[in-house]
């Protein structure tokens, strides 16, 4: 008789293995050649992305990489190990951390756990919010994993938490830590990571979960639309993005007598290069330049307990379900 024994693999976006010129190429080629993230066919695509993309955009991300990189390396696998650790020390079921690139791989991961005796997987995608380029990523890199394989475990896939109780109380409990240090903003912007807008038309509901992200979060602060706003960040390419534009946005603020902003990315479970670098730096600098008086970030949930139980709660919730079930 088989033993039923479920385990826990927490997924997370990756990292270079260091600040250097060579490590992000190796990590820009491997993200940037999946077609989850850039659909354009191969043909055109990758002379542009080897020829022109990573001999000129890998050294200017490495110094960037550099300026926030910690003692145990970059601050999403730092933060993402954390996270992996305290759920760990709550719950009696094995927990592996993977990264859809770099590493640590998936397939290192899901090895870790199933070498452990793992029957049934349930996999927890750190995005709070669906999007086809990030989690359904992460079922690609599954099926690759898999696919050679003759068995596999019984598999729960948990899509995204975006309105999830626990998940806007962290966020409500984060907020308001802040606004208790820094004072009560004039505006509290929620900065979501952007997609091509293109994406969205073609039916990745992304833009939607953001918003109703921002709609729970709003009502639990009890905040008005003038007093909190939703942008997305971090464009790549010239086609469209989803708009408002983080950086634009910020920009235009202490015109309109907005002199005091706090700014939160709640599409991020870790912080990383896009909340460390250009959130607290870059559009901290933008919104001072402009005649902003005080901005500060609310850092991602990373570890804080509040974080590691919605965790719990959602894993909790197919550690009973039936062994043999593929949901």
């Amino acid at each position: 008789m088989t033993v039923d024994k479920p385990g826990v693999l927490l997924v997370n976006l990756g990292t270079p293995d260091a600040p250097t010129t060579a490590a992000v190429k190796r990590y820009l080629k491997q993200f940037l050649s999946d077609k989850r993230v850039v659909d354009v066919p191969d043909l055109f695509w990758q002379p542009i992305l080897r020829g022109a993309i990573l001999p000129f955009r890998s050294p200017r991300v490495a110094k960037l990489y550099a300026s926030v990189w910690m003692e145990g390396g970059s601050p999403l696998l730092v933060f993402s190990q954390q996270q992996r650790d305290a759920l760990a020390q709550k719950t009696d079921m094995p927990v592996a951390l993977g990264m859809s690139y770099g590493n640590p791989s998936l397939q290192h991961a899901v090895d870790t756990l199933l070498d452990q005796g793992v029957t049934r997987l349930i996999v927890l995608p750190l995005y709070p919010q669906f999007s086809s380029s990030t989690v359904s990523a992460v079922w690609d890199g599954l099926y690759n994993t898999f696919r050679k394989r003759r068995t596999m475990p019984a598999i729960k896939f948990i899509r995204d938490y975006a309105t999830h109780p626990h998940y806007i109380e962290a966020l409500k409990d984060s907020v308001q830590r802040s606004f208790a240090e820094h004072g009560k903003p004039d505006l509290l912007l929620l900065s979501f990571h952007g997609i091509p807008q293109r994406f969205a038309d073609q039916g990745d509901d992304y833009p939607k979960r953001c918003e109703q992200t921002y709609h729970a979060l709003a009502a639990a602060l009890g905040l008005s639309s003038e007093q909190i706003m939703m942008t997305y960040q971090s464009r790549f390419g010239r086609e469209p993005w989803l708009m408002p534009y983080t950086d634009e946005t910020i920009k235009t603020l202490p015109d309109k007598g907005i002199r005091h902003i706090q700014v939160m990315s709640p599409g991020f479970s870790a912080d990383c290069l896009e909340t460390l670098e250009e959130i607290s730096g870059e559009n901290r600098e933008y919104f001072m330049h402009a005649g902003g008086e005080s901005f500060h970030y609310i850092p991602a949930l990373n570890a804080d307990p509040l974080h590691i139980d919605m965790m719990l709660a959602l894993v909790n919730q197919f550690k009973w379900s039936q062994p043999n079930q593929i949901i």
